[in-house]
């Protein structure tokens, strides 16, 4: 069941079912966003969805998803409905999302990157605490 949020903006959204083709459109999306590829490590999502006007995306998978990103060791968590504001090189207004700092989770409401030649992706919590780390950290694969 979608939220309020996600209802709001269907309409005039890109709007995808099943794991493959949330696979080829979420790449899509994070190339057109200049962010990497491999971002969202999941699986068993049911529903995409991009509305592109008001710069809003949507993953419905069917249950939560914890993924090691290992390069940097780090664990994130994605639950059953993860929703963000889009923009070149941002997500922002996050939901859905936790990582691990040493025992707390804490929730990721934003992700950026300030200067693709750096090649440094900035995750900032909840909290006001953030961490910057390579891309090549989130590429397809990794």
């Amino acid at each position: 069941m979608a939220s309020q949020t996600i209802e709001a903006y269907r309409e005039g959204a890109e709007i995808s079912h099943g794991d493959a083709s949330f696979k080829t459109s979420s790449v899509q999306m994070l190339e057109e966003l200049d962010l990497p590829k491999g971002l969202f490590p999941l699986e068993d999502v049911e529903e995409f969805g991009y509305n592109r006007a008001a710069g809003f995306v949507w993953f419905l998978q069917k249950k939560k998803k914890d993924h090691t990103f290992k390069k940097i060791k780090q664990v994130v968590s994605y639950g059953p409905e993860v929703t963000a504001f889009v923009e070149k090189g941002r997500l922002k207004k996050i939901t859905g999302v936790k990582t691990r700092e040493l025992l707390l989770w804490l929730t990721v409401v934003e992700v950026y990157i300030e200067d693709p030649v750096i090649g440094k992706i900035t995750f900032k919590t909840g909290t006001g605490l953030s961490d910057s780390f390579h891309v090549s950290a989130f590429e397809l694969g990794e």
